[in-house]
């Protein structure tokens, strides 16, 4: 090498050294920049997340809120349905105790007849 040649070196190597420090400058901000960016998408991914999960918590509460109420209602149907019966019930048994009787007695039998063979 010759001296023009090594005195521009340290000119060439301060300039490099420039460039390396802008690059790594450019590179931290480009850094700084995606981060932000990833926060960004996170809150935007959370938020359309919880607003999801909002929705269908409110789907799931009407439907719910539905069944209950048609449960209620087949509860209570039920409970009528029974009532009555037993009204039937109690009112055959006071026209005809002696039938209602026998009939209850044959009832028994075959019920011991049937749990015997088995």
């Amino acid at each position: 090498m010759s001296r023009a040649e090594s005195g521009n070196m340290p000119e060439q190597q301060g300039q490099q050294g420039g460039g390396q420090q802008g690059g790594a400058q450019g590179l931290g901000e480009t850094a700084q920049q995606l981060a932000s960016q990833a926060r960004d998408l996170g809150t935007q991914a959370r938020d359309a997340a919880t607003q999801q999960l909002n929705q269908l918590r409110g789907q799931a509460t009407e439907q719910y809120d539905q069944l209950r109420e048609q449960a209620t209602e087949y509860y209570q149907a039920g409970r009528e349905r029974a009532a009555e019966w037993q009204g039937q019930v109690e009112e055959y048994v006071r026209a005809q105790p002696v039938k209602a009787v026998l009939m209850a007695a044959g009832v028994g039998v075959l019920l011991g007849i049937i749990w015997k063979r088995s």
